[in-house]
């Protein structure tokens, strides 16, 4: 099932989210549900409150990047050709490399781009489907699709990377998402 994306302005959006047990209600519902909106919406990663719940789970799907590079893009990102995951319980342990510069959007925020500093490799401990754990390194465009999503559960969006000047200047347009003027191919919630 399709589930609606929590605008800018949603309270969800700035919680920083909870661990869960295996016995989560609907928890394997809830993960087929996040992969089914994150296609539907064109997304590479959603975060768990993006569909209005406070947990700390996210699923990415970075060779979507990479499907839709151009030719003379292929073969610059050391991922290629990208990675499919859930990610449970999600903790970075360490960011490392140098920061660069990518163009970054997000679902709840449709509509505006930035260009978005981060490391270029992410150590994180995670859980997967079955709950078992791993610690995992993940660099280039997986590093940032991860990075961004987990901001997500740390109740950060990509815009706080923006200098206040700019975010001055863009104060219209987020008005416009949280009050849902906006105009988006797929379902949107909004806080009331």
């Amino acid at each position: 099932m399709i589930l609606p994306i929590m605008a800018y302005g949603a309270p969800v959006l700035r919680k920083v989210c909870k661990d869960i047990t295996p016995d989560y209600p609907g928890l394997e519902k809830l993960v087929a549900d996040m992969w089914e909106t994150m296609y539907a919406s064109n997304g590479v990663g959603l975060a768990a409150p993006q569909v209005n719940r406070d947990i700390r789970l996210f699923v990415i799907d970075s060779t979507q990047i990479f499907t839709g590079m151009e030719e003379e893009e292929r073969g610059k990102y050391p991922d290629e050709p990208g990675v499919k995951q859930l990610f449970i319980n999600a903790h970075v342990k360490e960011v490392d490399g140098e920061e660069w510069a990518y163009n970054e959007g997000c679902l709840s925020i449709p509509k505006i781009r930035e260009d978005i500093f981060r490391n270029e490799e992410v150590t994180i401990e995670y859980m997967d489907e079955q709950f078992q754990p791993h610690t995992t390194t993940f660099n280039g465009v997986t590093a940032r699709v991860i990075l961004h999503e987990y901001d997500h559960i740390e109740g950060k969006l990509f815009i706080d990377y923006l200098t206040p000047f700019k975010r001055r200047l863009m104060k219209g347009k987020l008005d416009d998402i949280s009050k849902g003027k906006i105009s988006v191919d797929y379902k949107m919630g909004f806080a009331r």
